[in-house]
């Protein structure tokens, strides 16, 4: 069969891409952001890409157009599609109807954390030589792409709240029909589409009605929005998890969560001993080993692969040091994520100063939605530099006030470049924080630095 997909260029169109590629189609697909690493990878494995959206890309006719949510009615190949009558699904239903059939699928849902535990659950059931599945939303280290079909019966899958399509407005999750899923975690996000907590609870509960009953829900014990969703109605075993609370819990051995102790119900069940940092990666773990456990891999038995678990990309992803500075890139986009990535970040560095670099980039941020929160969640950095570029509808002093003299603003890239040079010494480390490409600016510093 001949795929046309459309926005093929992100990190789930692209997973969509290659793994269609794998299943023996031909694809192609155009894109308005046809750059590495992306379409390097996408071009291995052959694919033709094609760089915007006019409707000749559509030429010759595909049998097959498969549309990413980014895509929306009035762009011309949306409307060349409907004009011609073109057969058009989205990419999460083609992945239900296509591959997830028959397969144990590990949804792994919520605000924070899904990539970095997809990736580890994927991980864990990789080194059990359960040979799954996956589609990850981001590059992890411990695999060569992200996304691969998988020999195995499990396939793990990056669970996302956010619409489907222009065309199907359930949460994408819906369509993967999963025995296990995992709740990480929830809070108001995608302000661009959900106007409260309320409305992302119920997409939440559409994804707790169709897990069976010989599945698994495995639910963030400390949430109180989820406990809200399971309130609504629950036909699964639930298995929770948390340092607080939960059946799965962690007791810290290292503050920073490099090191901690799992029990179940009470009962040791060992050590893990990792390279991540922070509560929020402690949390993740339980999740990813409270899963496995519910297709049948002992837990005992997945503890030594945290130590050679590599983490994603840009997941205060340590890019190097200069003069004693060290810089890390992080996919930070909800206060709640910048104040436990800063947290375990402390916990590791003690006394040394820690400078931050952010970009308000999510629709969300964009959109202010969590500006009030944005000063508290960076209480433990001690400066920061505030990308406000001149399209941002709100004003940024609100944050840089409320911090009270850490705080500066800068209208630009090269801006906020030069007043982090002057910023910085030996022994900081600097953390940019976006969900976006951040214009390459922290291998740029790391240039500046050098340079």
């Amino acid at each position: 069969m001949h795929l046309h997909i459309l926005g093929i260029c992100g990190t789930f169109m692209g997973g969509i891409a290659a793994l269609a590629r794998e299943l023996g189609e031909s694809v192609e697909g155009s894109d308005t952001a046809v750059y590495p690493p992306m379409s390097t990878q996408l071009e291995q494995l052959g694919i033709t890409l094609r760089n915007g959206y006019a409707a000749e890309h559509l030429d010759p006719r595909p049998d097959l157009v498969v549309v990413g949510n980014a895509l929306s009615r009035g762009n011309p190949a949306v409307e060349a599609v409907l004009d011609s009558r073109m057969r058009y699904v989205s990419g999460p239903q083609w992945l239900g109807e296509r591959l997830l059939g028959g397969r144990d699928v590990l949804a792994v849902a919520g605000t924070h954390g899904k990539t970095t535990t997809t990736s580890l659950l994927a991980w864990l059931l990789e080194s059990a030589g359960r040979e799954p599945g996956f589609l990850i939303g981001g590059v992890p280290a411990n695999f060569p792409v992200s996304a691969r079909v998988g020999s195995g019966t499990p396939f793990v899958i990056e669970a996302d709240e956010y619409d489907t399509a222009f065309f199907d407005k359930r949460s994408k999750f819906v369509h993967y029909r999963p025995t296990v899923a995992i709740l990480n975690n929830l809070e108001f996000d995608h302000a661009d589409i959900f106007p409260d907590v309320a409305a992302i609870q119920r997409q939440f509960h559409h994804l707790v009605r169709i897990v069976p009953r010989n599945g698994r829900l495995v639910v963030n014990a400390e949430d109180r929005h989820l406990a809200e969703v399971l309130a609504m109605g629950s036909w699964s075993p639930v298995d929770t998890f948390g340092i607080d609370a939960g059946d799965w819990r962690a007791t810290l051995v290292e503050a920073d969560g490099s090191v901690f102790d799992v029990s179940l119900r009470g009962e040791p069940v060992g050590t893990v001993r990792w390279s991540l940092l922070g509560r929020h990666n402690v949390m993740n773990a339980l999740a990813a080993l409270a899963a496995a456990s519910a297709i049948g891999v002992p837990a005992t038995d997945l503890l030594p692969a945290f130590a050679t678990f590599g983490s994603v990309k840009r997941r205060m992803e340590r890019l190097g040091v200069h003069d004693g500075i060290t810089v890390y890139d992080d996919f930070a986009h909800h206060p709640t994520a910048i104040a436990t990535t800063l947290d375990g970040l402390r916990a590791r560095v003690g006394d040394a100063r820690i400078v931050v670099a952010l970009e308000p980039r999510s629709n969300s941020m964009r959109l202010g939605a969590h500006a009030a929160e944005l000063a508290p969640s960076l209480a433990k950095a001690d400066r920061v530099v505030f990308l406000q570029r001149p399209e941002l509808p709100w004003d940024a002093a609100r944050v840089v006030d409320a911090l009270e003299g850490r705080g500066h603003a800068a209208s630009s890239v090269d801006a906020l470049l030069a007043r982090l040079h002057d910023e910085v010494r030996t022994g900081d480390h600097v953390v940019f924080m976006s969900n976006g490409g951040f214009e390459a600016a922290p291998r740029r510093f790391l240039a500046l630095l050098a340079g």
